[in-house]
């Protein structure tokens, strides 16, 4: 690193570089591999970390947030979480590290560690955009992950729970996964962490859907009250596949969590759902870039907001309709309640389209809790605050029943319950 450049970087810019100089020797990966890191580092090297000027970045100003990186940390606590539904095959990573023997009847399972050694996941590494941030950063360091295949026709009955556990450090994850024709899952993805310490965190799922899959996808963020966590979903949707995607925040520092996803299929129908649990002195941002890419395709998007102290939260969702993509139906809203006169909360929806022949809206709405519902739960003898707290229980279970699995839905309202009393 010449002099100049490394004037030009903040501390945290330069430990991150740092860290991965101290770290490549045991990365694993092949020459490809090795070469596919080295210029994704150069370009951290050479651009830093994104400011408000870019546009992706304007509500997240990545190098003023990111303070310290802690250094790389061997393993994290052996404690292990208990399955968040009765019954689910729970595949386990610990910071950032697989267990090789891990099985799910009826799954094909192979570590992202081999496809690093073997050189496969090197064209994998490559980023999305000049913006794709979390790409970077977890193409630079990820040493593992599980790779699964759910072969065409199969159904798994019970939850598969992936838990990326980390203590205080670093932790970086991939999950590539492949739904066959006709398959049928659930699938959570659990981020968890298990010790106290700062830790900086980063994962990617890059999830494809065969013709006619059906699958549920969780992604369930517990971060640790100092972390920071940058995730990315990446996702392919095939003719005539269904996917309910849902989104959980309820944790973490300093959260990014990207959505990309690329209705490919006619037919295909997507719902997505998210709750973002904010507190404390708190930043999440949840972006969206959805494109519907051909005729004939589904979509319908709802996110839950709830900001309690100081905390700010950022939604930006982005609605891309082709120009051969007709008939498309895309509906998207963002709701947020501000607990506190110092919460802030940011929302940036937005639609592009090029076809003329499609049914599509946005909205979103800021508010406090409505003083009508307030004093009707008050009138039959609710106290004031116990009634605040039913009002925005009910505000984002609302999203959570639509899973309709009773099990699952129990289990997430559980959650959300607990992390509101706590923040309330």
């Amino acid at each position: 690193m010449n002099m100049q450049t490394q004037s030009r970087l903040t501390a945290a810019e330069s430990a991150l570089v740092e860290s991965y100089n101290a770290q490549i020797g045991d990365l694993p990966g092949n020459g490809a591999v090795i070469s596919a890191r080295d210029r994704l580092v150069d370009d951290l090297k050479t651009n830093g970390l994104p400011t408000r000027r870019v546009e992706a970045w304007h509500y997240t100003d990545l190098k003023s947030l990111v303070r310290s990186i802690p250094a790389n940390a061997p393993a994290a606590s052996t404690r292990n979480p208990s399955a968040l539904v009765e019954g689910a095959a729970v595949l386990v990573t610990r910071q950032g590290e697989a267990d090789a023997k891990a099985s799910v009847e009826g799954v094909l399972i192979s570590s992202f560690a081999d496809m690093l050694r073997e050189g496969t996941a090197a064209p994998g590494l490559s980023i999305s955009d000049a913006d794709d941030t979390v790409g970077k950063i977890n193409g630079s360091f990820v040493r593992d992950g599980y790779v699964l295949e759910f072969p065409a026709g199969v159904e798994i009955e019970h939850p598969i729970e992936v838990q990326a556990l980390h203590g205080a450090g670093q932790a970086h994850t991939r999950f590539p996964v492949s739904f066959g024709a006709g398959s049928k899952a659930t699938v959570i993805e659990r981020h968890l962490q298990t010790t106290d310490g700062q830790a900086f965190v980063s994962s990617i799922s890059d999830i494809s859907l065969d013709d006619g899959a059906e699958v549920t996808w969780i992604v369930l963020q517990e971060q640790g009250e100092n972390d920071t966590h940058l995730g990315q979903v990446r996702l392919r949707i095939g003719d005539n596949a269904k996917l309910r995607l849902f989104v959980i925040n309820a944790g973490g520092k300093l959260v990014r969590q990207e959505l990309r996803v690329d209705v490919a299929g006619e037919g295909a129908d997507l719902t997505l759902r998210g709750v973002n649990l904010l507190g404390g002195d708190t930043h999440t941002d949840v972006t969206l870039v959805l494109g519907h890419n051909v005729p004939n395709t589904t979509s319908t998007e709802i996110f839950r907001n709830v900001v309690f102290d100081r905390a700010r939260g950022v939604f930006q969702g982005m609605i891309k309709v082709a120009i051969d993509a007709q008939k498309t139906d895309a509906r998207m809203a963002c709701n947020t309640l501000l607990m506190s006169d110092d919460a802030e909360f940011a929302a940036k929806p937005e639609l592009e389209i090029f076809a003329d022949d499609v049914q599509c809206g946005h909205g979103a709405t800021v508010a406090d809790i409505d003083d009508n519902h307030l004093y009707y739960l008050m009138a039959r003898g609710i106290p004031r605050n116990r009634a605040r707290a039913m009002l925005v229980n009910a505000f984002v279970a609302e999203i959570v029943e639509e899973l309709e699995e009773e099990a699952l839905v129990e289990a997430l309202e559980e959650i959300i319950s607990s992390w509101l009393e706590k923040h309330a």
